[in-house]
């Protein structure tokens, strides 16, 4: 008997009451401190008592917190639509001799350090936020891949077959079988993804980029420790609200192997 037939449908609606919880706390941690940053004022000073300017004010914290979230949307959505098509290609028929070579390519991307992605894009792209998406979307993209092969790749056999059986084409089969199972998989690729990237997107800041890396990279440059922890701090919160939101919208998924379920995360 599983748990929820065990605690009853009480429970249930209970869990899936409170299951937004923990992302709304982690999120209104970090809109107050987007909004109320000068109140922490005497808290920063402790780390830089002889400092005149301990909150840094060259942009207001909640238009960086803004500007940064957007470039790790965009990011994020492009690594997810190249990443999901390019494992769905190499495991058609057609593209199956390519799959080694699209796994390794995903892999480099990741293994190639971000700040080298940024200083080689600069002089082709410029400056400001076109070479950080280029950054985060190499760097996000062997997550995505792997799960979604691990997703797709777990499937079952006789899942499959019966949809085959049912008269369904392989674009429906795809469609309609495959990819909504192996959704809750590729969905723990788009997670880790995404998280890496919300910490790894401030070092768009040395390239023009503005966002939470602002006060981070403008408190190691000037000795500033309190601006260091601001930014931080706003990262550390952004980490931890995106990461809780998608463990919330994350379910299981019948029909899949255990091979797939130990690809997740």
């Amino acid at each position: 008997m599983s748990e929820a037939a065990f605690n009853g449908p009480g429970s249930v609606n209970g869990r899936s009451r409170w299951r937004f919880a923990v992302p709304l706390i982690w999120l209104t941690a970090l809109l107050l401190l987007a909004v109320g940053m000068t109140t922490l004022e005497p808290l920063f000073r402790l780390f830089e008592p002889d400092l005149r300017q301990v909150i840094y004010d060259r942009e207001h914290f909640w238009v960086l917190l803004g500007e940064h979230v957007l470039m790790v949307a965009v990011a994020a959505l492009l690594a997810t639509c190249v990443g999901v098509a390019a494992a769905v290609a190499v495991t058609r028929a057609a593209g199956r001799d390519f799959m080694p070579m699209v796994a390794q390519l995903a892999s480099i991307g990741q293994t190639f350090p971000p700040v080298a992605v940024l200083a080689l894009a600069v002089p082709v792209l410029g400056f400001g936020t076109v070479p950080l998406i280029v950054a985060l979307l190499l760097y996000g993209l062997l997550p995505i891949v792997r799960n979604t092969l691990a997703g797709i790749q777990g499937i079952s056999a006789e899942v499959l077959e019966a949809a085959r059986g049912m008269g369904m084409t392989p674009r429906q089969v795809l469609l309609q079988v495959e990819l909504p199972l192996a959704a809750p998989v590729i969905l723990a690729g788009i997670r880790t993804s995404v998280t890496v990237n919300v910490a790894t997107a401030a070092l768009g800041a040395t390239v023009g980029a503005s966002n939470l890396g602002d006060p981070i990279i403008s408190g190691i440059v000037n000795g500033n420790t309190a601006y260091i922890i601001q930014g931080a701090v706003m990262i550390g919160l952004l980490a931890l609200t995106v990461d809780s939101l998608f463990e919330q919208l994350q379910p299981g998924v019948p029909g899949q192997s255990s091979g797939a379920q130990s690809g997740q995360g």
